[in-house]
């Protein structure tokens, strides 16, 4: 056999022996194979479900299998996300989990830690704001600060169910910001909109593409965005740190799983999901429905878990909201 008859041999040999121990060609093919369920444990319409939706969309293109998105929602995402964690650890389950899961568990028992689920890969911030009416007479951030220092517990403040997202959000106000409100809480974001709106509060702490339509048709006014920078669809409207208040709070979302995931499909799901996050056809999309994309990894994903912790639970113990379990 001559030379050039043995190396066209060895490098037949070769590509035989690396598909069989599994390359990334033949991963692809064996896994995914069937659809992959990505479970939402908020109702269809809501921004959780837009948002999921259209990552569904773009990691389909992404892997060549569909993504279909099933909606479980109740006891504020505890029973979706226990789908989640019972979920067979295969990779064909995922789920979305966001900031107020890490608050859940403290409120209700029978809701799973985040320590029972496994990171895959962080979505994006949805940055608060905070929003006044026009019957309030509020006319900035400092008015709303020195108002609410001077006459505590005044200012009627309307967001979600107490460990929402929109409830720790003025929980963080009220600390950062060194003031008390008095909440009212709602049954989302929309309602608590409607309610503003219609003079039962006197100011709201709901994302920006909650609001933003009703403040440029004045019906409302947005005071600012707690981010470390202008929200892409009010960028006339200036941060808390532009106004003198060194104030961070906002709401997240990101991609997870059941525990015991085998390594080479988590790494799969990891990569695809952070892939289809980056194309610019979902980049688009996404700024069009308002969200702020930021692609994450597990590792970073699980960190800012462990960071929202710590912040989060002497907030809630303070609250009185720490009932289920304690550190």
């Amino acid at each position: 056999m001559n030379r050039r008859a043995i190396l066209t041999c060895a490098a037949i040999a070769m590509t035989a022996g690396f598909t069989a121990a599994g390359s990334p060609g033949s991963q692809a093919q064996t896994f995914p194979s069937e659809p992959i369920t990505l479970i939402v444990a908020w109702p269809a319409g809501g921004g959780s479900d837009i948002s999921m939706r259209l990552i569904a969309d773009a990691l389909s293109k992404q892997i060549g299998v569909p993504v279909v998105v099933l909606n479980k929602p109740g006891a504020g995402g505890a029973i979706g996300h226990r789908e989640i964690v019972n979920a067979k650890p295969d990779g064909y389950t995922i789920g979305m989990y966001s900031s107020g899961g890490i608050a859940l568990p403290y409120l209700n028992a029978q809701a799973n830690t985040f320590d029972e689920m496994q990171p895959i890969a962080f979505f994006g911030e949805d940055p608060n704001a905070l929003q006044v009416s026009n019957a309030s007479g509020i006319a900035s951030l400092k008015d709303f600060v020195d108002r609410a220092r001077a006459n505590p517990g005044k200012i009627k403040n309307g967001n979600d169910q107490p460990g929402g997202s929109s409830y720790i959000g003025a929980a963080l106000y009220e600390k950062l910001l060194n003031v008390k409100l008095t909440k009212a809480s709602y049954a989302g974001f929309g309602p608590t909109v409607i309610g503003l709106m219609g003079g039962e509060v006197d100011s709201a702490t709901v994302p920006v593409p909650d609001t933003i339509e009703q403040h440029k048709a004045g019906k409302l006014k947005i005071l600012g965005v707690s981010a470390t920078e202008r929200h892409f669809m009010a960028p006339e409207i200036p941060t808390f740190r532009e106004q003198g208040f060194d104030v961070i709070v906002g709401s997240w979302r990101c991609i997870v799983g059941p525990k015991g995931i085998p390594e080479d499909r988590l790494r799969f799901l990891e990569n695809n999901i952070i892939a289809a996050l980056k194309s610019p056809e979902f980049q688009a999309k996404a700024k069009q429905s308002g969200f702020v994309v930021q692609p994450g990894d597990a590792k970073a994903t699980y960190q800012r878990w462990r960071e929202d912790d710590v912040q989060l639970y002497p907030i809630l113990l303070e609250a009185g909201l720490v009932k289920a379990r304690q550190k």
